[in-house]
């Protein structure tokens, strides 16, 4: 009496082929369901309204994005403040969006203010140079645009940057002292010779020269005028130097400065995590400016 035959081997072979495939889709379900419930979930905007503008620049000559963000708290038209941010190399006007929007729920009903963040070019860094004057686009044209469209007080304005936002805060409150109620580098590109910037940073020697921002506080150390002074960068950050010669500078004087070093290097995951001291620090200068 013959038995009933099993599977060959090359049955076997496409079953093995078959349930591993099964068996890729559910891990490639699962893997998309986190993403989903992750990466590629919408953040909760708590209650605020998102604008993206689109602004005809005289300055830099072409046309350029602006994100703004109102949160729920942010008061009546009129008497809102408003946070200027602006963005690193290589970031553009969405880079730092989603870390506000998490960030809200620290200012624990709190006024918030207005957040504007310019676009500034791939690496503009956010002064007068060649390419475009783009320290003209932040003050003269971004600045006054969200002013009179978001009902912001004039009179209650920050402004802040990170990396070369950092530098770009830094360079144009200088320029404009007592102009902003607070500016804050975090984790900002600084040097102290044209020799050692990151390329395409400054056309030439000479406009590192009139673009120096640690020089300028070296010299005078309450050159921000009534503006008050954050800076804070990591422990590893490759410009943790320059950042220290900046602080130094600084506290030489009696301007009303906060500074900060925590752990962690130049990199997202640190920014991330101290979002919240940010905005606070940011509230509170609006508040009583």
């Amino acid at each position: 009496m013959s038995g009933r035959r099993g599977p060959t081997r090359s049955q076997i072979k496409r079953r093995r082929r078959v349930a591993l495939g099964l068996v890729g889709v559910v891990l490639a379900a699962v893997v998309y369901l986190v993403l989903a419930a992750t990466v590629f979930a919408p953040v909760d905007k708590h209650g605020s309204r998102y604008v993206h503008m689109e602004l005809q620049s005289k300055a830099v000559g072409r046309k350029l994005g602006v994100n703004v963000i109102v949160p729920r708290q942010a008061g009546p038209a009129g008497k809102r403040w408003l946070m200027v941010m602006l963005h690193g190399r290589g970031g553009y006007e969405g880079t730092f969006n989603d870390a506000v929007f998490r960030g809200l729920p620290d200012l624990r009903g709190s006024k918030g203010p207005v957040y504007a963040f310019p676009a500034g070019g791939v690496h503009g860094y956010w002064h007068n140079r060649a390419d475009g004057d783009w320290e003209d686009w932040v003050v003269d044209e971004v600045i006054p645009a969200v002013v009179k469209r978001f009902g912001i007080d004039p009179r209650r304005i920050a402004i802040g940057g990170i990396s070369m936002g950092g530098f770009g805060a830094y360079s144009i409150a200088l320029h404009h002292p007592g102009r902003f109620c607070a500016v804050g580098g975090h984790s900002p590109a600084l040097w102290l010779e044209a020799g050692e910037t990151a390329p395409g940073a400054f056309d030439d020697e000479a406009d590192f020269e009139r673009n120096d921002v640690i020089e300028r506080v070296q010299e005078d150390p309450e050159a921000f005028g009534d503006t008050r002074v954050w800076n804070d960068y990591g422990e590893t950050d490759d410009f943790r130097p320059y950042d220290e010669s900046f602080v130094a500078a600084m506290e030489a004087g009696d301007a009303d400065f906060t500074t900060h070093s925590w752990p962690g290097g130049h990199e997202g995951s640190y920014w991330d995590a101290h979002w919240p001291q940010y905005q606070r620090f940011y509230v509170n200068s609006l508040k009583h400016c």
